[in-house]
Protein backbone atom coordinates (compact mmCIF):
# COMPACT_ATOMS: atom_id res chain seq x y z
CA UNK A 1 0.00 0.00 0.00
CA UNK A 2 1.61 3.08 -1.00
CA UNK A 3 -0.25 6.24 0.53
CA UNK A 4 -0.33 9.98 -0.72
CA UNK A 5 -1.54 12.13 1.85
CA UNK A 6 -4.02 15.25 0.70
CA UNK A 7 -2.63 18.44 2.46
CA UNK A 8 -4.43 22.09 2.97
CA UNK A 9 -2.63 24.02 0.38
CA UNK A 10 -0.33 27.17 1.59
CA UNK A 11 -2.58 30.15 3.23
CA UNK A 12 -0.90 33.01 3.15
CA UNK A 13 0.22 35.04 6.06
CA UNK A 14 -2.95 37.21 6.67
CA UNK A 15 -4.71 34.16 6.79
CA UNK A 16 -4.46 31.74 9.55
CA UNK A 17 -7.87 28.95 9.08
CA UNK A 18 -10.05 28.06 6.24
CA UNK A 19 -13.16 26.09 6.07
CA UNK A 20 -13.75 22.77 4.11
CA UNK A 21 -16.76 23.07 1.44
CA UNK A 22 -18.01 19.90 0.44
CA UNK A 23 -16.03 16.43 -0.51
CA UNK A 24 -16.55 15.53 -4.40
CA UNK A 25 -15.14 12.03 -3.79
CA UNK A 26 -16.13 9.20 -1.56
CA UNK A 27 -13.86 6.97 0.58
CA UNK A 28 -13.35 4.07 -2.46
CA UNK A 29 -13.60 5.87 -5.34
CA UNK A 30 -11.47 6.11 -7.80
CA UNK A 31 -9.74 9.48 -8.41
CA UNK A 32 -7.15 10.81 -11.21
CA UNK A 33 -3.95 13.18 -10.34
CA UNK A 34 -4.86 16.94 -10.48
CA UNK A 35 -8.84 15.97 -10.31
CA UNK A 36 -10.21 18.80 -7.53
CA UNK A 37 -11.54 17.21 -4.38
CA UNK A 38 -12.85 19.57 -2.62
CA UNK A 39 -12.63 23.38 -2.11
CA UNK A 40 -11.31 25.81 0.76
CA UNK A 41 -12.73 28.81 1.35
CA UNK A 42 -10.76 31.41 3.27
CA UNK A 43 -11.91 35.00 4.19
CA UNK A 44 -10.69 36.03 0.80
CA UNK A 45 -10.62 33.11 -1.85
CA UNK A 46 -11.86 29.93 -2.65
CA UNK A 47 -9.09 27.60 -3.30
CA UNK A 48 -8.86 24.39 -4.91
CA UNK A 49 -7.45 20.89 -3.79
CA UNK A 50 -6.72 18.77 -6.53
CA UNK A 51 -5.26 15.12 -5.70
CA UNK A 52 -1.23 14.87 -5.30
CA UNK A 53 -1.86 11.31 -6.86
CA UNK A 54 -4.00 9.03 -8.80
CA UNK A 55 -5.48 5.73 -6.72
CA UNK A 56 -8.23 5.37 -4.82
CA UNK A 57 -9.70 7.64 -1.96
CA UNK A 58 -8.67 5.50 1.06
CA UNK A 59 -10.10 8.05 3.98
CA UNK A 60 -11.07 11.26 4.63
CA UNK A 61 -9.24 12.99 7.42
CA UNK A 62 -11.59 16.36 7.41
CA UNK A 63 -15.17 16.42 6.37
CA UNK A 64 -17.43 18.73 5.08
CA UNK A 65 -17.64 22.10 7.05
CA UNK A 66 -13.89 21.33 9.30
CA UNK A 67 -11.88 24.33 9.82
CA UNK A 68 -8.18 23.70 8.64
CA UNK A 69 -5.07 25.25 8.67
CA UNK A 70 -2.28 25.26 6.45
CA UNK A 71 -0.74 21.91 5.74
CA UNK A 72 -3.50 20.07 7.58
CA UNK A 73 -3.92 16.55 6.32
CA UNK A 74 -7.20 16.03 4.41
CA UNK A 75 -7.49 12.61 3.29
CA UNK A 76 -5.30 9.94 2.01
CA UNK A 77 -4.98 8.06 -1.27
CA UNK A 78 -3.84 4.79 -2.03
CA UNK A 79 -2.09 4.80 -5.16
CA UNK A 80 -1.98 1.09 -5.52
CA UNK A 81 -5.80 0.61 -4.50
CA UNK A 82 -8.47 -0.33 -6.29
CA UNK A 83 -11.58 1.32 -6.72
CA UNK A 84 -15.15 -0.23 -5.07
CA UNK A 85 -18.48 0.37 -5.84
CA UNK A 86 -20.49 3.08 -3.54
CA UNK A 87 -22.11 1.38 -0.41
CA UNK A 88 -25.99 2.16 -0.93
CA UNK A 89 -27.38 -0.37 1.67
CA UNK A 90 -26.40 1.40 4.75
CA UNK A 91 -27.98 4.63 3.69
CA UNK A 92 -30.96 3.10 2.90
CA UNK A 93 -30.82 0.76 5.50
CA UNK A 94 -30.31 4.24 7.79
CA UNK A 95 -33.48 5.96 5.82
CA UNK A 96 -35.36 3.02 6.61
CA UNK A 97 -34.64 3.25 10.22
CA UNK A 98 -35.63 6.83 10.28
CA UNK A 99 -38.86 5.73 8.61
CA UNK A 100 -39.56 3.27 10.96
CA UNK A 101 -38.93 5.32 13.80
CA UNK A 102 -41.26 8.15 12.69
CA UNK A 103 -44.86 6.64 13.93
CA UNK A 104 -43.13 4.82 16.50
CA UNK A 105 -42.12 8.10 18.15
CA UNK A 106 -45.72 9.35 17.71
CA UNK A 107 -47.08 6.13 19.52
CA UNK A 108 -44.89 5.48 22.51
CA UNK A 109 -42.46 7.59 24.46
CA UNK A 110 -39.69 4.36 24.82
CA UNK A 111 -39.74 3.81 21.47
CA UNK A 112 -38.30 7.66 20.84
CA UNK A 113 -36.24 7.23 23.36
CA UNK A 114 -34.88 4.32 21.43
CA UNK A 115 -34.93 5.79 18.22
CA UNK A 116 -33.32 9.28 19.50
CA UNK A 117 -30.09 7.16 21.05
CA UNK A 118 -29.71 5.31 17.00
CA UNK A 119 -29.94 8.32 15.01
CA UNK A 120 -27.11 9.79 18.09
CA UNK A 121 -24.89 6.50 17.13
CA UNK A 122 -24.79 8.05 13.56
CA UNK A 123 -23.76 10.97 14.43
CA UNK A 124 -19.82 12.22 14.31
CA UNK A 125 -18.48 13.35 17.59
CA UNK A 126 -18.00 17.09 16.14
CA UNK A 127 -21.77 16.96 14.78
CA UNK A 128 -23.38 14.99 17.97
CA UNK A 129 -21.55 18.04 20.07
CA UNK A 130 -22.76 20.93 17.80
CA UNK A 131 -26.28 19.14 17.92
CA UNK A 132 -26.20 18.72 22.08
CA UNK A 133 -25.44 22.57 22.78
CA UNK A 134 -28.48 23.47 20.99
CA UNK A 135 -30.97 20.73 21.72
CA UNK A 136 -31.36 19.57 18.42
CA UNK A 137 -32.69 15.59 18.45
CA UNK A 138 -30.10 14.12 15.92
CA UNK A 139 -32.91 11.69 14.64
CA UNK A 140 -34.18 14.95 12.80
CA UNK A 141 -31.04 15.52 10.52
CA UNK A 142 -30.67 13.84 7.12
CA UNK A 143 -27.36 12.69 7.43
CA UNK A 144 -25.36 13.32 4.39
CA UNK A 145 -22.22 11.19 5.42
CA UNK A 146 -21.67 7.72 3.88
CA UNK A 147 -24.07 5.28 5.40
CA UNK A 148 -26.28 8.39 6.29
CA UNK A 149 -24.18 10.03 9.02
CA UNK A 150 -24.56 12.88 10.39
CA UNK A 151 -21.43 15.42 9.62
CA UNK A 152 -20.35 18.47 11.30
CA UNK A 153 -22.18 20.42 8.24
CA UNK A 154 -25.13 18.66 8.50
CA UNK A 155 -25.45 19.98 12.26
CA UNK A 156 -24.71 23.51 11.20
CA UNK A 157 -27.26 23.33 8.56
CA UNK A 158 -29.45 21.64 11.16
CA UNK A 159 -28.94 24.16 13.55
CA UNK A 160 -30.04 27.29 11.03
CA UNK A 161 -33.29 25.02 10.33
CA UNK A 162 -33.64 24.65 14.16
CA UNK A 163 -33.59 28.28 14.40
CA UNK A 164 -35.89 28.92 11.48
CA UNK A 165 -38.70 26.92 12.87
CA UNK A 166 -38.34 28.55 16.28
CA UNK A 167 -38.67 31.67 15.08
CA UNK A 168 -41.58 30.59 12.54
CA UNK A 169 -43.82 28.96 15.49
CA UNK A 170 -45.66 32.01 17.01
CA UNK A 171 -45.85 32.21 20.67
CA UNK A 172 -49.42 31.37 22.43
CA UNK A 173 -49.89 35.53 22.46
CA UNK A 174 -48.22 36.22 19.38
CA UNK A 175 -49.60 36.68 15.73
CA UNK A 176 -49.05 33.76 13.34
CA UNK A 177 -46.12 34.07 11.15
CA UNK A 178 -47.83 32.12 8.18
CA UNK A 179 -47.01 33.18 4.81
CA UNK A 180 -43.85 34.99 5.74
CA UNK A 181 -41.09 32.76 5.66
CA UNK A 182 -37.81 33.61 7.50
CA UNK A 183 -34.29 31.87 6.33
CA UNK A 184 -31.53 32.19 8.73
CA UNK A 185 -28.07 31.06 7.10
CA UNK A 186 -24.71 31.61 8.20
CA UNK A 187 -22.06 33.83 6.57
CA UNK A 188 -19.42 32.70 4.52
CA UNK A 189 -16.33 32.92 5.71
CA UNK A 190 -15.20 35.46 3.23
CA UNK A 191 -18.64 37.31 3.52
CA UNK A 192 -17.83 38.19 7.64
CA UNK A 193 -14.30 39.14 6.97
CA UNK A 194 -15.73 41.91 4.42
CA UNK A 195 -18.29 42.82 7.24
CA UNK A 196 -15.16 42.46 9.67
CA UNK A 197 -13.06 44.95 7.33
CA UNK A 198 -15.75 47.39 6.61
CA UNK A 199 -16.48 47.94 10.41
CA UNK A 200 -12.31 48.06 11.01
CA UNK A 201 -12.61 50.68 8.20
CA UNK A 202 -15.21 53.11 9.68
CA UNK A 203 -14.28 53.13 13.55
CA UNK A 204 -10.55 53.50 13.01
CA UNK A 205 -10.42 55.97 9.78
CA UNK A 206 -11.52 59.22 9.55
CA UNK A 207 -13.62 58.68 7.00
CA UNK A 208 -15.01 62.16 4.79
CA UNK A 209 -15.90 61.98 0.95
CA UNK A 210 -15.58 64.85 -1.52
CA UNK A 211 -17.83 65.01 -4.75
CA UNK A 212 -17.38 65.93 -8.14
CA UNK A 213 -19.04 65.55 -11.66
CA UNK A 214 -17.33 64.90 -14.97
CA UNK A 215 -18.27 65.22 -18.45
CA UNK A 216 -17.23 61.74 -20.00
CA UNK A 217 -18.16 62.62 -23.84
CA UNK A 218 -14.24 62.88 -24.48
CA UNK A 219 -13.99 59.07 -23.29
CA UNK A 220 -17.44 58.57 -25.07
CA UNK A 221 -15.78 59.88 -28.35
CA UNK A 222 -12.95 57.87 -28.52
CA UNK A 223 -14.47 54.96 -27.11
CA UNK A 224 -17.12 54.85 -30.03
CA UNK A 225 -13.95 55.55 -32.31
CA UNK A 226 -11.58 53.07 -31.39
CA UNK A 227 -14.04 50.35 -29.68
CA UNK A 228 -13.85 48.00 -32.98
CA UNK A 229 -10.48 48.30 -33.86
CA UNK A 230 -9.75 47.93 -30.14
CA UNK A 231 -11.12 44.41 -30.05
CA UNK A 232 -10.13 42.84 -33.29
CA UNK A 233 -6.39 44.25 -32.13
CA UNK A 234 -6.34 43.02 -28.30
CA UNK A 235 -9.31 40.41 -28.16
CA UNK A 236 -11.60 42.57 -25.41
CA UNK A 237 -13.79 44.99 -25.30
CA UNK A 238 -12.62 48.77 -24.40
CA UNK A 239 -14.57 49.90 -21.55
CA UNK A 240 -14.66 52.85 -19.42
CA UNK A 241 -12.80 50.99 -16.33
CA UNK A 242 -9.35 51.77 -17.82
CA UNK A 243 -9.62 55.35 -18.75
CA UNK A 244 -10.71 55.94 -14.85
CA UNK A 245 -7.64 53.58 -13.70
CA UNK A 246 -5.35 55.82 -15.58
CA UNK A 247 -7.10 59.25 -14.69
CA UNK A 248 -6.69 58.03 -10.93
CA UNK A 249 -2.63 56.97 -11.37
CA UNK A 250 -2.05 60.63 -12.50
CA UNK A 251 -4.02 62.31 -9.87
CA UNK A 252 -1.99 59.97 -7.60
CA UNK A 253 1.45 60.58 -9.15
CA UNK A 254 0.49 64.42 -8.55
CA UNK A 255 -0.74 64.11 -4.99
CA UNK A 256 0.92 60.56 -3.06
CA UNK A 257 -0.32 61.20 -0.15
CA UNK A 258 -3.93 60.16 -1.42
CA UNK A 259 -1.55 56.82 -2.34
CA UNK A 260 -0.71 56.64 0.58
CA UNK A 261 -1.23 54.48 4.08
CA UNK A 262 -1.44 55.03 7.74
CA UNK A 263 1.06 52.34 10.03
CA UNK A 264 0.75 53.39 13.60
CA UNK A 265 1.70 57.37 13.77
CA UNK A 266 3.74 56.80 10.26
CA UNK A 267 2.77 57.56 7.09
CA UNK A 268 4.15 55.38 4.35
CA UNK A 269 4.26 56.75 0.91
CA UNK A 270 4.38 54.05 -1.79
CA UNK A 271 6.42 54.47 -4.45
CA UNK A 272 4.68 52.16 -7.18
CA UNK A 273 0.92 52.10 -7.47
CA UNK A 274 -1.52 48.74 -7.07
CA UNK A 275 -4.45 50.02 -7.44
CA UNK A 276 -7.39 47.72 -6.19
CA UNK A 277 -10.36 47.21 -8.39
CA UNK A 278 -13.93 46.24 -6.59
CA UNK A 279 -15.63 42.86 -7.87
CA UNK A 280 -18.80 41.71 -6.97
CA UNK A 281 -18.91 37.66 -6.85
CA UNK A 282 -21.50 35.03 -5.60
CA UNK A 283 -19.58 34.87 -2.35
CA UNK A 284 -19.05 38.29 -1.66
CA UNK A 285 -16.99 41.38 -2.50
CA UNK A 286 -13.22 41.02 -3.01
CA UNK A 287 -10.85 43.58 -4.78
CA UNK A 288 -8.28 42.10 -6.83
CA UNK A 289 -5.30 44.05 -7.56
CA UNK A 290 -3.52 45.80 -10.67
CA UNK A 291 -0.24 45.45 -9.75
CA UNK A 292 2.01 49.01 -11.43
CA UNK A 293 -0.94 50.04 -13.03
CA UNK A 294 1.40 52.94 -14.03
CA UNK A 295 3.03 50.74 -16.57
CA UNK A 296 0.10 49.16 -17.90
CA UNK A 297 -1.47 49.95 -21.30
CA UNK A 298 -5.30 50.48 -21.63
CA UNK A 299 -5.68 47.11 -23.43
CA UNK A 300 -3.61 45.18 -20.74
CA UNK A 301 -5.77 46.96 -17.99
CA UNK A 302 -8.93 45.81 -19.59
CA UNK A 303 -7.43 42.21 -19.69
CA UNK A 304 -6.92 42.30 -16.84
CA UNK A 305 -10.20 43.18 -15.71
CA UNK A 306 -11.91 41.20 -17.39
CA UNK A 307 -10.03 37.91 -16.10
CA UNK A 308 -11.03 39.31 -12.38
CA UNK A 309 -14.52 39.48 -13.18
CA UNK A 310 -14.78 35.88 -14.54
CA UNK A 311 -12.61 34.29 -12.17
CA UNK A 312 -13.94 36.33 -9.07
CA UNK A 313 -17.36 34.46 -10.43
CA UNK A 314 -15.67 31.41 -10.34
CA UNK A 315 -14.41 32.06 -7.50
CA UNK A 316 -10.86 31.02 -9.06
CA UNK A 317 -8.76 34.38 -7.76
CA UNK A 318 -5.44 33.65 -5.64
CA UNK A 319 -4.75 35.15 -2.63
CA UNK A 320 -1.70 37.23 -3.57
CA UNK A 321 -3.77 38.85 -6.16
CA UNK A 322 -5.94 39.94 -3.07
CA UNK A 323 -3.11 40.96 -1.14
CA UNK A 324 -1.55 44.59 -0.86
CA UNK A 325 -3.00 47.68 -2.93
CA UNK A 326 -2.64 51.56 -2.17
CA UNK A 327 -5.62 52.76 -3.70
CA UNK A 328 -8.66 51.66 -4.86
CA UNK A 329 -11.69 51.93 -7.32
CA UNK A 330 -15.20 50.74 -6.75
CA UNK A 331 -17.73 51.05 -9.88
CA UNK A 332 -21.24 51.36 -8.58
CA UNK A 333 -22.22 52.28 -12.04
CA UNK A 334 -22.39 49.10 -13.72
CA UNK A 335 -25.64 48.20 -11.32
CA UNK A 336 -27.04 52.00 -11.98
CA UNK A 337 -25.83 53.63 -8.56
CA UNK A 338 -25.87 57.35 -9.28
CA UNK A 339 -24.30 58.88 -6.24
CA UNK A 340 -22.30 56.69 -3.23
CA UNK A 341 -20.15 57.10 -0.47
CA UNK A 342 -17.56 54.35 -0.77
CA UNK A 343 -15.52 52.87 2.28
CA UNK A 344 -11.79 52.75 2.42
CA UNK A 345 -10.58 49.14 1.80
CA UNK A 346 -7.46 49.22 4.61
CA UNK A 347 -4.53 49.69 4.90
CA UNK A 348 -5.38 52.18 1.98
CA UNK A 349 -6.08 55.87 2.86
CA UNK A 350 -8.13 56.46 -0.06
CA UNK A 351 -11.09 55.04 -2.57
CA UNK A 352 -12.68 56.06 -5.93
CA UNK A 353 -16.50 55.28 -6.43
CA UNK A 354 -17.58 55.89 -9.70
CA UNK A 355 -20.95 55.37 -11.15
CA UNK A 356 -23.55 55.19 -14.23
CA UNK A 357 -22.89 58.18 -16.94
CA UNK A 358 -26.19 59.50 -17.79
CA UNK A 359 -27.19 62.64 -20.03
CA UNK A 360 -28.06 65.61 -18.16
CA UNK A 361 -28.63 68.84 -18.56
CA UNK A 362 -25.45 71.07 -17.41
CA UNK A 363 -24.67 74.64 -18.10
CA UNK A 364 -21.83 75.76 -20.79
CA UNK A 365 -21.01 79.25 -21.50
CA UNK A 366 -24.45 80.81 -20.44
CA UNK A 367 -26.27 78.19 -22.45
CA UNK A 368 -27.88 74.89 -21.20
CA UNK A 369 -26.83 72.16 -22.93
CA UNK A 370 -27.35 68.24 -22.96
CA UNK A 371 -24.16 66.00 -21.46
CA UNK A 372 -23.10 62.29 -20.74
CA UNK A 373 -22.03 63.66 -16.59
CA UNK A 374 -20.31 60.76 -14.35
CA UNK A 375 -20.35 61.49 -10.76
CA UNK A 376 -17.28 60.58 -8.70
CA UNK A 377 -16.69 59.97 -5.00
CA UNK A 378 -13.32 60.11 -3.26
CA UNK A 379 -13.52 58.84 -0.15
CA UNK A 380 -10.37 59.55 2.47
CA UNK A 381 -8.97 59.29 5.44
CA UNK A 382 -8.65 63.30 6.94
CA UNK A 383 -6.02 61.54 9.49
CA UNK A 384 -3.15 62.23 7.04
CA UNK A 385 -5.08 63.71 3.37
CA UNK A 386 -6.37 67.35 4.02
CA UNK A 387 -9.12 68.66 2.34
CA UNK A 388 -7.34 70.80 -0.08
CA UNK A 389 -5.02 67.34 -1.40
CA UNK A 390 -8.54 65.01 -2.07
CA UNK A 391 -9.97 68.15 -3.55
CA UNK A 392 -7.36 68.72 -5.88
CA UNK A 393 -6.86 65.31 -6.94
CA UNK A 394 -10.55 64.49 -7.43
CA UNK A 395 -10.29 67.85 -9.87
CA UNK A 396 -6.85 66.05 -11.06
CA UNK A 397 -9.31 62.61 -12.46
CA UNK A 398 -11.72 64.81 -13.71
CA UNK A 399 -9.72 66.98 -15.60
CA UNK A 400 -7.68 63.90 -17.37
CA UNK A 401 -10.94 62.24 -18.04
CA UNK A 402 -12.45 65.36 -19.91
CA UNK A 403 -9.43 65.36 -22.12
CA UNK A 404 -8.31 61.88 -21.96
CA UNK A 405 -5.36 62.23 -24.43
CA UNK A 406 -3.57 64.70 -21.82
CA UNK A 407 -3.38 60.56 -20.41
CA UNK A 408 -0.87 59.73 -23.39
CA UNK A 409 0.89 62.90 -23.01
CA UNK A 410 1.12 62.52 -19.39
CA UNK A 411 0.27 66.47 -19.01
Amino acid sequence: MAITEVLVPQLSESVSEATLLEWKKKPGEAVEADEILIEVETDKVVLEVPAPASGVLSEIVKGDGSTVGSGEVLARIDSEGKATAPKEAPAKEAESAKQEAAPAKEESAPAAAGSKSSAASAASPAAGKILAEKGIDPSDVDGSGRGGRVTKADAMSAEAGAKKQQAAAPAPTSLSLDGRPEQRVPMSRLRARVAERLLQSQSENAILTTFNEVNMQGVLDIRARYKDKFEKEHGVKLGFTSFFVKAAVAALKKYPIVNASVDGKDIIYHGYFDIGIAVGSPRGLVVPILRNADQLTIAEIEKQIADFGARARDGKLGLEELTGGTFSISNGGVFGSMLSTPIINPPQSAILGIHATKDRPVVENGQIVIRPMNYLALSYDHRIIDGREAVLALVAMKEALEDPQRLLLDV
